[in-house]
């Protein structure tokens, strides 16, 4: 588990995790991205009559960079969208992504590194913009 988060970008931020998740949600639309699902895992649990803390995960990603994933790697469609992970961890907020550049390295392939360096741009501005700072 530990060697995980070393690949994974996570900050803390000072919103709310529903802040967080509006600003992520603002910040995708801004970078011109797509949510291509919304996991409510809170709201999840309540409908089981369970409450747990903040838990929920976006999935993002374009049409275009899957097209252009596809051609360069297709096994790598597997790993595509790229998730952003909100979360309560005991009082704090935290928000995680593993970096497109990350999740494509495996594959070893030059025309995913470059897909990978420019999503990883992408994804850092959304993540900053959400850390509240």
């Amino acid at each position: 588990e530990q060697g995980a988060l070393l690949f994974m970008k996570t900050i803390t931020t000072n919103l709310s995790a529903e802040d967080a998740v509006a600003s992520l949600l603002a910040g995708i639309e801004a970078e011109n991205m797509r949510v291509v699902a919304h996991i409510n895992g809170q709201a999840n649990a309540a409908k089981i009559g369970k409450q747990v803390p903040a838990d929920q995960i976006l999935e993002v990603f374009r049409p275009d960079y899957a097209v252009r994933v596809w051609e360069a790697c297709k096994p790598a469609g597997h790993d595509i969208p790229i998730r952003i992970h909100i979360y309560e961890q005991g009082a704090e907020v935290k928000i995680a992504c593993r970096m497109p550049g990350e999740v494509f390295a495996p594959f070893e392939s030059a025309a995913l590194d470059e897909i990978g360096e420019e999503l990883d741009v992408i994804f850092s501005g959304i993540l900053s913009d959400a850390a509240g700072a």
